[in-house]
């Protein structure tokens, strides 16, 4: 889907490429869907996708995100544990449920502030004495890690900068935009995804970041015809509407990155895309103004 339009400019009929494109499914007698060919009676609408200039977190999934950023490290994405030399976390990996596992490593990772190196000891004693088998290294890179606070709907990351010599160090708050999140839990490990309660098939961690925006169907979210007959206006569903939004704010972020507008235009346009994706899932989020129709009534998402 690529145009916020419904209709096309005879308004006589669905556009092509837009919310209501034939083929998503139909909800006028007079048109037969494109994609199976029933009518409305018979064709239970076909799911369509925007793709988003720039990932977005997900206000559903945000909490999950930051809690898995507390667990990796943001520079080569590996836990921050090491199950060789560290009791509590190789507890944790022996609980079977993967939610209670999740919450465990999650708790032994939260107070680390350096992704753990391999020291030499280890590498000395790399075979286990009463197994014969041989460790495998966790092989960390040895960054600090950053504390990280959530928002509304944004995530932190509190960095201490290094001022001259004898002045205390400078902490400051760099926001994590979804992309670098995105970027972060694409590149964990898939021994450490089974560890953290994850499962690499069904639940990948890069999962909870929305790249592509699924379309409902014309049938979920119909419009209603003004004067009754199929010519006249038509006044659409707040779904639809908000689609529209959706589809406006991202096409404003993919021209502002075509034309090479300033970094805080880009991030403006970001931030609009983020908020109109949010209210559509979710219009009653707490800290975020609701999204309100041009009559000043709260949109039902």
């Amino acid at each position: 889907v690529q145009y916020p339009d419904t209709m096309d400019e005879t308004r006589t009929k669905p556009r092509e490429g837009g919310l209501n494109d034939p083929l998503l499914g139909t909800t006028d007698r007079q048109y037969k869907c494109k994609t199976c060919n029933n009518d409305m009676n018979n064709c239970p609408g076909h799911f369509g996708h925007i793709e988003l200039a720039k990932p977005v977190y997900h206000p559903g999934f945000i909490n999950k995100t930051k809690k898995i950023l507390e667990m990796v490290c943001h520079q080569c994405s590996k836990l921050l544990c090491d199950e060789n030399n560290d009791e509590q976390f190789a507890q944790a990996l022996r609980l079977r449920d993967p939610k209670a596992r999740f919450a465990m490593v999650w708790k032994v990772c939260k107070g680390k502030k350096v992704c753990e190196i391999e020291s030499g000891k280890e590498e000395k004693d790399s075979i286990d004495t009463a197994t014969g088998i041989e460790k495998i290294s966790h092989g960390g890179c040895g960054s600090a890690h950053p504390d990280i606070r959530k928002k509304a709907l944004q995530l932190y990351a509190k960095v201490e900068e290094a001022r001259e010599e004898g002045m205390k160090k400078e902490v400051k708050d760099k926001i994590i935009t979804p992309e670098q999140a995105h970027h972060i839990l694409k590149h964990i490990p898939e021994d450490d995804l089974w560890k953290m309660g994850l499962n690499k098939d069904y639940a990948r961690p890069e999962w909870l970041i929305v790249t592509v925006l699924p379309v409902p169907p014309p049938p979920v979210r119909p419009s209603i015809s003004v004067d009754g007959t199929s010519q006249g206006m038509r006044s659409e569903d707040d779904l639809t509407y908000k689609l529209g939004d959706i589809i406006r704010a991202n096409g404003n972020v993919k021209q502002a990155h075509a034309e090479g507008a300033p970094n805080h235009i880009c991030t403006e346009f970001e931030e609009l895309l983020q908020y109109h994706v949010a209210t559509y899932m979710d219009n009653d989020i707490a800290s975020i103004p609701r999204s309100l129709q041009k009559s000043g009534r709260p949109i039902k998402s």
